[in-house]
């Protein structure tokens, strides 16, 4: 009997039984649905992580600290004690190091980390941001080759800013393209505004500066003449040249600033010269010194030989690569446990097979003994419930993975609704890739066919004499 005969066969055994083998079919595709939908969600997780990094440029970026300043302490936020301070090695981020750094075989581009806090003035709103130095090559790496309007400024001394659309909802204005609809109704406080009248507008930053020399110490004492105004407020003209989207929250953003200012801006700004109390106290007196740098390489090859050269030059460093294998691991973890989730529905739908051709080698004992008695080997009988049992998985994993499709689309429809709501990009959080897919419906038809081990085997022996009895 050919393989094609068995299948025609098995379908057909199952098409008489039509209730059962629906509710049989239904149980594998309830069972290959959940365990898709979880894979999927776990697998949708990983992806965003990693395009995330891959959107940010962080598997060919490096962040470079002062010597003796960790990673935790960094990111934490939190301030070393003078005593620490004192014992740390007195190696500071200064524009000798930035020239000794950018000429290491490989580095493209290397950023000092100036932020400046502030205030953005436009169409008489007003609201706190810090501004980012960021040169003008930056135009052609992400995440600022992808804005949401306008160009990158294309000088290190342009008078223009490019600002994140978050900025502009905190002033109480929504940037509408073209594509976009028409707001219903606007609110009293909102207003819509299409982005061709944003680009090129006039805008103000307000920034404050620190004037120590009205300061003078007497007997230990700090004295400070009366009238004297140590922080003044400087308003510095820009435009708008562009208009970045919503920043991810996936993965790590290097580019903290919520306005992005060039050098030359940067430095003609008045500002207050440091961050932190413990800048006044830097023995690099006389110096730019900075927190922290930005370094990108060529290519990702050179990550690892950076970060070396950088180490053995007694600085701190910083490289999202370890970072990503660390999520890697954590990622398989949490999808092997949604995935045992998903597998306790697929075993409860293989005892659901069991049952099912069980019953069906009940109700055809006597055809079972007519097969043998006309030449059918035991082989034969064994493969023929093996056909049924690959039928019903094969096509519960085609159902099932419809099923889960449809159920990942609605819940991310409503999580696409809930982060509209909050203002925050949409991300789909559910993945189908072809691995996943081709993998459920072979892994159903695996379960059918272990299902069906043991009917198959106890179909084939029967005894042809008492099957041909039988009542």
């Amino acid at each position: 009997m050919r393989w094609i005969d068995m299948i025609m066969m098995g379908m057909e055994n199952l098409f008489r039984s039509r209730l059962r083998t629906f509710l049989t079919l239904l149980g594998v595709t309830v069972g290959i649905g959940a365990l898709s939908s979880m894979m999927s969600f776990g697998t949708g997780l990983r992806k965003n992580v990693t395009d995330a990094f891959s959107a940010n440029d962080l598997f060919t970026s490096l962040t470079i600290f002062p010597s003796g300043s960790g990673i935790e302490a960094v990111m934490s936020g939190s301030i070393p004690s003078p005593g620490e301070i004192a014992r740390q090695p007195e190696i500071f981020l200064t524009d000798s190091v930035i020239d000794t750094i950018s000429r290491l075989p490989g580095v493209e581009i290397v950023i000092p980390d100036v932020i400046i806090p502030a205030r953005i003035r436009f169409r008489d709103r007003e609201t706190r941001v810090q501004l980012q130095m960021i040169p003008a090559r930056m135009a052609g790496y992400p995440p600022f080759n992808r804005l949401l309007a306008g160009a990158f400024y294309s000088s290190d001394s342009s008078g223009q800013i490019v600002v994140r659309r978050e900025v502009l909802h905190n002033i109480q204005i929504t940037p509408v393209l073209k594509n976009d609809r028409a707001p219903q109704e606007a609110t009293e406080d909102m207003c819509f505004l299409p982005v061709d009248s944003l680009i090129g507008q006039p805008a103000g930053l307000v920034s404050v500066s620190f004037d120590p020399s009205g300061i003078s110490l007497a007997s230990g004492h700090i004295a400070i003449p009366g009238g004297k105004d140590l922080l003044k407020e400087y308003e510095t003209p820009v435009r708008i040249a562009g208009i970045m989207d919503y920043s991810s929250d996936m993965g790590f953003n290097r580019f903290r600033g919520d306005v992005m200012v060039s050098p030359g801006l940067a430095e003609s700004m008045p500002r207050l010269g440091f961050n932190s109390v413990w800048d006044l106290l830097n023995p690099a007196t006389g110096q730019n010194t900075y927190s922290s740098l930005y370094v990108r390489v060529k290519d990702s090859r050179f990550t690892t030989p950076v970060l070396k050269a950088v180490e053995n030059m007694g600085l701190g460093v910083f490289s999202m690569n370890d970072q990503l294998e660390e999520f890697k691991q954590q990622f398989l973890i949490f999808q092997s446990l949604l995935g045992a989730i998903g597998f306790i529905a697929l075993f409860v739908a293989a005892l659901g097979i069991i049952n099912t051709m069980i019953m069906s080698i009940m109700e055809r004992i006597r055809e079972i003994g007519i097969m043998k008695s006309v030449g059918a080997s035991r082989k034969m009988i064994r493969w023929s419930f093996f056909a049924e049992a690959a039928t019903i998985g094969f096509f519960g994993g085609i159902f099932g993975l419809a099923l889960g499709w449809l159920v990942t689309r609605g819940a991310n429809l409503v999580i696409r609704i809930q982060l509209a709501a909050e203002m925050e990009e949409p991300v789909d959080l559910f993945y189908f890739p072809w691995w996943l897919l081709a993998g459920s419906v072979l892994f159903s038809v695996l379960v059918s066919l272990a299902a069906g081990l043991y009917p198959a085997a106890r179909a084939a022996r029967v005894d042809p004499v008492q099957a041909l009895r039988y009542e």
